[in-house]
């Protein structure tokens, strides 16, 4: 069922129920009116009637006579007349007798000096009528079919009257239903228009309050996510396929050359150590993609627990120096800690490791003394490190585009490399909930300052 129909059906339902019962406590006042206007009738027929036969001396034949005479046309009250010990002095028509009178009734109006109640559906009233100093009970009682009829003409009133409001209650309904949820529909045919071919469609932006318009927004800020997520993904895979094509090619290139004619053993060590270069550099832009490909794991899915920096920071130093013993890998403490915590982190070890030693290979590699050194501070809730080297430094117009994914700078031409590191570096920074800052000027080396929140 659409949200339109359920709308217009909880709209009819609700107003239907509230029109019920106003017309529930309607009808309920107007039989309560009935029922007292009728009670006093009788009561004053009762009264008028006694008045007659004690004070008017009407004789019983002629007040029966009129009773009979006036029945045959209308509901007249029938009256009965008793003394105080159930004697009964009068009655209109004792054959019919509806009340069926008993001590009882005579004794609990004595009491209470008025009764009134129902016989089936004919209405009863007793009073204590006093006369010449001694009482008499006087019983009245009529059947209101003019009062009846008028409730009933009164009840099929309200139920056509209710009906064709509910008919006309859901029409509105499904009316403005429709018209609140148009814009609903107008996106829902514009996102089945948006694919991966065409991001960069966008639903209608309102500049309303509106829930709607909070929906557009948000699904168009979603949009701008998603396109700005497919292109990096885009580039990144353009970005691989170059990077894995180039050693690919001069693998290929370098055997097959060998095998065109027969070489000296030095050749062939030459074309296996050339191969050899390019097959290391393969397994290191794999490890440098598998270690990306883990730092962009949701949170939730990387184990994380206590560490200490500084012997991240010491197994990252010996890692680089095993792969590269030239290099001069220093680690300073600019302030003592007098607390493990003060420099112990909720952190994964491994990929911190990764990011450490990216950071120390990158100002070794690009320093003409091979060296790169860190320094560990404690910044009230943060371990702050710095790491400097005196390289070729970083040129302004490339620091913008540092951290992003495969990105060289006019520096490549210094060292190798893939443009991975760096973005790799800041994944995990990010994945740490630290921050990862940059100095460099050109000739005169680069400080990374990154700044990792202690336990």
């Amino acid at each position: 069922m659409k949200i339109r129909e359920k709308l217009s059906i909880l709209f009819t339902i609700l107003a239907g129920a509230i029109l019920m019962i106003f017309a529930a406590l309607i009808y309920y006042s107007a039989a309560q009116n009935r029922e007292t206007e009728f009670y006093n009738r009788l009561k004053s027929e009762a009264i008028t009637k006694a008045n007659l036969f004690f004070t008017a001396k009407v004789d019983a034949q002629t007040l029966q006579t009129i009773y009979k005479n006036n029945r045959e046309t209308i509901n007249e009250v029938e009256v009965s007349i008793y003394d105080i010990a159930f004697s009964l002095l009068y009655h209109d028509a004792v054959e019919i007798d509806v009340v069926k009178e008993t001590p009882q009734m005579i004794t609990k109006i004595q009491k209470k000096r008025f009764l009134n109640f129902y016989q089936n559906d004919w209405q009863v009233v007793g009073i204590l009528f006093p006369f010449e100093q001694k009482n008499y009970i006087i019983f009245a009682t009529a059947y209101d079919q003019y009062g009846y009829r008028k409730m009933q003409s009164l009840r099929d009133t309200m139920l056509m009257i209710l009906a064709c409001s509910m008919a006309i209650i859901y029409m509105a309904g499904r009316f403005f239903s429709t018209k609140v949820l148009s814009p609903v529909s107008d996106i829902v045919n514009k996102v089945k228009k948006i694919s991966a071919l065409n991001l960069d469609l966008r639903l209608n932006n309102t500049e309303g309050k509106d829930e709607l318009s909070q929906l557009s927004n948000t699904f168009n800020q979603m949009l701008d996510r998603l396109e700005h997520s497919f292109n990096a993904q885009q580039q990144f895979v353009s970005n691989i396929s170059h990077e894995l094509r180039t050693p690919l090619s001069s693998i290929i290139s370098e055997l097959d050359l060998s095998t065109n004619k027969e070489r000296s053993i030095k050749e062939y060590q030459a074309v296996i150590q050339n191969t050899l270069q390019d097959a290391q550099k393969l397994a290191r832009l794999s490890n440098s993609l598998l270690d990306f490909a883990k730092a962009s794991y949701d949170p939730s899915e990387i184990s994380f627990r206590d560490i200490r920096l500084d012997e991240v920071l010491l197994d990252a130093r010996q890692q680089v120096g095993r792969q590269n013993p030239s290099y001069q890998l220093d680690i300073h403490y600019e302030t003592e800690f007098e607390d493990d915590s003060d420099i112990s982190v909720r952190g994964n070890e491994y990929l911190l490791k990764v990011a450490f030693a990216n950071i120390f290979e990158n100002g070794c590699k690009f320093s003409s003394n091979k060296s790169s050194s860190v320094t560990i501070s404690i910044k009230n809730e943060y371990v702050k490190l710095h790491f400097t080297d005196s390289g070729v430094g970083i040129q302004p117009e490339d620091l913008p585009n540092i951290f992003t994914p495969f990105f060289r700078g006019n520096n490549k031409k210094y060292a190798d490399g893939h443009g991975i590191g760096l973005s790799l570096t800041q994944k995990i920074i990010n994945l740490h909930k630290g921050n990862i800052s940059v100095q460099s000027v050109p000739k005169d080396g680069s400080i990374f300052t990154i700044e990792i929140p202690h336990i």
